[in-house]
């Protein structure tokens, strides 16, 4: 008998390493935005930075906690640093860029078409996508209903200075 059992085979296989590259793109990215968010306040009320700066040393100590153990599996040879099931399966590629570019647009068009507007149409049109198009009444109801209680919760019950747009003017006129 020459079976060697399952348990002895896995161990005598090479061990396939982990992707984690994937896994450092929002850390990494919160890190930047961290970065950019201390530099921001500084005109702020000094309230305002100590929350700030508080929330973004937390986020700072966990981000690297979380490099330190990834460089260690990296470095351990348990993982490497392949972007894996970012670009995998293929067929979610073609979403992912085109949610990508939605949010893109997103930023940059808030300023002109005001906070309800643009996230009117940014849902309604990544939902849209998600689904391949399925059910686009139901997705525009839905995302309007979403926008405007955005809207409601945000600007209107806390006062946020999201950017002002056709919508939030037409409101501020009404009420």
């Amino acid at each position: 008998m020459s079976e060697i059992s399952a348990p002895a085979a896995q161990d005598n296989a090479v061990r396939e390493r982990k992707p984690v590259g994937g896994e450092l793109i929002i850390p990494i990215a919160g890190l930047l935005f961290t970065a950019y968010y201390f530099t921001a306040i500084t005109d702020s009320p000094w309230t305002a930075q100590v929350s700030a700066y508080f929330v973004g040393a937390i986020l700072t100590l966990l981000i690297a906690i979380f490099l330190v153990k990834t460089f260690i599996a990296v470095s351990g040879g348990r993982a490497d640093l392949g972007l894996g099931q970012l670009i995998a399966p293929k067929e979610f590629v073609r979403k992912r860029l085109i949610l990508f570019g939605l949010m893109l647009a997103y930023c940059y068009l808030v300023q002109f078409g005001g906070f309800t507007l643009t996230t009117f149409v940014f849902m309604t049109a990544g939902m849209i996508v998600l689904t391949d198009g399925g059910n686009k009444r139901f997705i525009a109801i839905l995302c309007a209903f979403l926008a405007f209680g955005g809207w409601a919760l945000f600007i209107l019950a806390f006062d946020t200075r999201f950017p002002d747009g056709p919508f939030e003017k037409l409101m501020e006129w009404l009420l």
